[in-house]
């Protein structure tokens, strides 16, 4: 199947999930994960309009970085070391990994000596699977204050990863429970702004959480294929 044939079976896909689930379409948004093929084939992403991209590791995206980014909106979406952040502030316009206080003051640091804010989604193990990243749910709302208190940075939304399902529907709860955070954080106001974005969903689950809320999904195979 063809990238445009994938593009158009997903749209068809995130119409009727929004359907079901009495959304708009437009609050829904498409991030192309580039981190199995090549600069090629992300460039052809680009050409066919989908223009958020994905990737994990900067040393994988660097090529891609350097050759494409003044064509897309750039998100890293993978577990961020601390001492990577220097590689890549100022490059990527979202950061979905943001799950523990020294990687928020490292980024604040340098977001600060750049002169800049840096949007950031903060990522929960809403699942607590061992292998998953991000903050526990017992442990999210301390987090956020402590954040809540950096100047340069600025908090989207949260952002989860939930476990490998035969059945995309026993996703569910985590994609609920991910929303239902979003909503307390937004009760609690511990930040001075309202925080609206859900980043979570991928290739094998990803009706499920736009029916639970997500604002944010994030596609490799199903859209962009895998190159061996």
């Amino acid at each position: 199947m063809s990238l445009m044939n994938r593009k158009q079976e997903v749209q068809a896909r995130v119409a009727a999930a929004c359907e079901r689930s009495g959304r708009k379409e437009e609050d829904v948004h498409i991030i192309a994960v580039t981190k199995y093929v090549s600069l090629e084939t992300t460039n052809s992403v680009l050409d066919e309009g989908l223009l958020h991209i994905g990737e994990n590791r900067w040393q994988d995206v660097k090529p891609k970085w350097e050759a494409l980014h003044e064509r897309g909106t750039w998100h890293f979406i993978g577990h961020l070391q601390t001492n990577k952040v220097k590689d890549v502030i100022g490059k990527f316009a979202y950061i979905h990994s943001l799950d523990r206080m020294s990687l928020a003051k490292e980024l604040d640091r340098q977001a600060g000596a750049l002169g800049m804010k840096v949007k950031c989604l903060l990522q929960v193990n809403v699942s607590g699977e061992e292998s998953k990243y991000g903050v526990a749910p017992d442990q999210f709302f301390e987090l956020a204050a402590e954040v809540s208190k950096l100047q340069h940075l600025h908090i989207t939304g949260l952002m989860t990863m939930a476990p490998y399902e035969m059945e995309a529907d026993a996703t569910r709860p985590v994609f609920r429970g991910l929303r239902e955070l979003r909503d307390e954080l937004n009760e609690r106001k511990i930040f001075s702004y309202p925080i609206s974005e859900l980043s979570m969903g991928m290739s094998g689950d990803f009706e499920v959480a736009i029916e639970e809320g997500a604002t944010w999904v994030r596609l490799g195979t199903v859209l962009v294929g895998k190159e061996l």
